[in-house]
């Protein structure tokens, strides 16, 4: 019988966790899926944006909720990079709350949303509530439900493009993964100045490789009990850290306490989190002075041994793989790879099933029970 994940399919049936372990798996299978998609609708974006981004009085937003923000966080100081235009991340659940922080009736404006279902209420209550608020405002969103509230609301406004993601990535289970990877790579791709779906490809191939390589190392890692986990990460790999650390959290349904840090600001008081059952896992970066901040901080842990363990992923790390020297927001899929898995396999240490790892609903895969108000009720 194949193995999946260092355990039977039924098995992972059986335990109530195949949806999310074929999720995890399938990834490199629909990058190469998106990067077709993604070519065929290149001229399609192109006319939508325009020179959109090239506009340095262009406001570009890029927002979500839970997974869906950090999936902004990580992409938003390489798009801002690269464009005159001015990029920020905000999640949908501050846009809600303060819209005269971050909204101008007059600034002309792009939202980019990203929606695992679309349906979440705070997802189409941002679209609505920059509609009211700033009347020029286009929309882009990255969704992978096409029958889901965002992309129907959508549908045949000259205002918006609907950027369908493969169907398959529309995660059946609890937790995002394929979904999260996807609407990443996607993003990147269509805000990048040279437009690149051909690196999925490559990104697939060492996908790929890493789920073969690391599938023992992580599930050997992940059969030790921990009571916390801490992801650090520098740049756009702290909001990667911050993906990890929710996994653990979901999986788990909060029994592992998880937290996220850049490795500077690690040392700024979140140090004190460390005990003996605390694993301490770096995102390490590719880029040199990055590298250097992140080896002070790790000789450091190892002096003071306080951790119960500390391990690297990602370039150069105890658990990588040949990569090219792109950005760290590319790479990040490829080491999101090792917490998801690791997430999986603590779930099912637990005795939970990962799938629904919250049985009486306390917590729900499409969230529930949030009340939009009225902005100009105040």
């Amino acid at each position: 019988m194949t193995n999946l994940l260092q355990r039977a399919p039924q098995a992972w049936r059986d335990i109530g966790g195949l949806d999310t372990a074929e999720e995890i798996v399938h990834q490199p299978a629909l990058w190469r899926e998106l990067a077709t998609h993604l070519a065929a609708e290149k001229s399609r974006i192109a006319a939508f944006l325009g020179d959109t981004l090239s506009n340095p009085q262009q406001r570009v937003i890029l927002t979500g909720a839970g997974s869906s923000a950090y999936v902004g966080e990580i992409i938003a100081d390489e798009i801002n990079a690269a464009w005159p235009c001015q990029v920020r991340a905000l999640s949908t659940t501050s846009l809600l709350t303060h819209p005269a922080l971050y909204l101008e009736r007059t600034a002309p404006t792009l939202v980019v949303s990203f929606a695992r279902s679309g349906n979440s209420p705070e997802s189409t209550a941002a679209v609505q509530l920059v509609r009211d608020l700033v009347p020029s405002a286009r929309f882009l969103n990255i969704t992978c439900n096409a029958d889901g509230e965002l992309a129907v609301q959508g549908a045949g406004d000259a205002q918006t493009f609907n950027l369908m993601m493969p169907a398959a990535s529309c995660d059946r289970g609890f937790a995002m993964t394929s979904s999260f990877t996807c609407m990443l790579l996607a993003a990147l791709c269509v805000l990048d100045p040279d437009f690149q779906p051909e690196r999925l490809d490559t990104l697939a191939a060492l996908g790929e490789r890493a789920l073969a390589d690391w599938q023992a190392p992580v599930a050997e890692l992940a059969a030790q009990r921990v009571s916390r986990v801490v992801y650090l990460g520098s740049g756009p790999l702290e909001a990667l850290a911050k993906e990890a650390a929710l996994k653990i959290l979901e999986l788990t349904a909060g029994s592992v306490l998880a937290m996220a840090n850049s490795a500077l600001g690690f040392r700024h008081g979140p140090k004190a989190a460390l005990n003996a059952e605390t694993l301490v896992v770096l995102f390490r970066s590719a880029d040199p002075l990055s590298r250097r901040y992140e080896h002070d901080l790790l000789l450091e842990l190892q002096r003071d041994q306080v951790a119960g363990r500390c391990l690297t992923v990602g370039a150069g790390a105890d658990i990588t793989i040949d990569a090219p020297a792109w950005p760290d927001a590319w790479l990040a899929p490829l080491w999101l790879l090792m917490a998801q898995q690791y997430a999986l396999h603590q779930s099912a240490l637990l005795q939970l099933r990962p799938d629904n790892p919250f049985a009486g609903g306390t917590v729900n895969r499409v969230v529930q029970g949030v009340t939009i108000y009225r902005h100009d009720e105040f």
